[in-house]
């Protein structure tokens, strides 16, 4: 299927029986296709007749960055999943799509915000966290989030990803002299607003969903397959709701880890969730100090290719919030 970089390919299914708005977004990240061919298989199935919206109505973005798709690269000009926000006077590629994609998401219930990974790994949900008023990320429906989650298929599940960014922030700016500030996006105090994040302050609930390492040939189905058991998780298809999974691996996020220096070099290749011991050293600094595991827990998003100034690696452990 082809994907203008002038436009974003947006296919609605509207019922005429009330339900719950759903949209499901495809290549946030250029690079990041199993979204996009799981999508696309559910279009598929939709334009055939295989399968019918009956209640509510369904957005599928298959390709919501085409620069960065057209490219196959993460980001267009920037990484369209930070920072992300409406703008008046838009100066990039990203600035542009965020014009026609915040709205678009203000206009839904929920999202399924599709994903993978460099690292090897197994797939796994990103939900935000318990219900809350907070300025920096509000909450309102954080039972029906967490019951989706446990629906999608992957047994592991992640939270704390926009708390534990802006400490990372915080740390950057920290060590930024203030004349380089206004030329780093990753100084922000908005930076870690993606998608979900912002589909929360606009009183909906979201999830990523991290389908598996990039090239993985089956991370296409487990994006297929998560779309599938949300439609009829919501009742908008006349198919039996999938079972909650009861063998959850429940963890939160608790540190990001920045690369300095681009001679900063990790000791070994690490896969997303790795477990570590504390103290365990995970990675050499370019002036030759250790960084090491703070306690025990896991290596997540591990990117030995990442930019000086920008995430390395997050560290996380068992989360201590009850799912249900």
């Amino acid at each position: 299927m082809h994907y203008s970089t002038a436009n974003l390919r947006i296919h609605k299914f509207s019922s005429l029986q009330p339900g719950p708005r759903l949209i499901v977004t495809g290549a946030v990240h250029g690079s990041e296709t199993s979204g996009t061919r799981g999508i696309e298989k559910v279009l598929a199935e939709l334009d055939s007749g295989e399968l019918t919206i009956l209640r509510g109505s369904l957005t599928l973005l298959p390709v919501a960055n085409p620069l960065a798709y057209s490219k196959g690269e993460r980001n267009g000009d920037r990484n369209l999943n930070r920072n992300l926000q409406p703008c008046e006077q838009p100066l990039d590629n990203e600035d542009r799509i965020a014009n026609v994609l915040c709205p678009l998401l203000a206009q839904h219930d929920v999202l399924v915000d599709l994903h993978s990974f460099r690292a090897q790994g197994e797939p796994f949900a990103m939900i935000g966290p318990a219900n809350n008023a907070d300025d920096l990320e509000p909450v309102r429906h954080a039972e029906l989030e967490q019951a989706l989650a446990l629906r999608l298929g992957p047994r592991r599940i992640v939270e704390g990803w926009l708390s534990t960014y802006a400490v990372g922030v915080q740390q950057r700016l920290a060590r930024t002299k203030p004349t380089e500030r206004s030329e780093l996006l990753s100084t922000h105090p908005s930076y870690g607003v993606g998608t979900t994040e912002y589909m929360r302050k606009t009183g909906g609930y979201a999830i990523t969903l991290e389908c598996g390492q990039h090239a993985d040939p089956d991370a296409p189905g487990v994006a297929y397959r998560a779309i599938r058991n949300t439609l009829a998780h919501l009742g908008l298809v006349d198919e039996t709701p999938p079972p909650a999974r009861t063998d959850i691996e429940f963890l939160r996020l608790a540190e990001v880890i920045d690369r300095h220096h681009p001679d900063d070099q990790f000791t070994r290749s690490w896969s997303s969730y790795d477990r570590v011991a504390q103290g365990d050293v995970i990675g050499l600094r370019h002036d030759g100090s250790e960084v090491r595991a703070p306690r025990e827990g896991y290596i997540v998003f591990p990117d030995a290719n990442a930019k000086a100034g920008n995430e390395w690696f997050y560290f996380a452990h068992p989360s201590t919030r009850t799912i249900t």
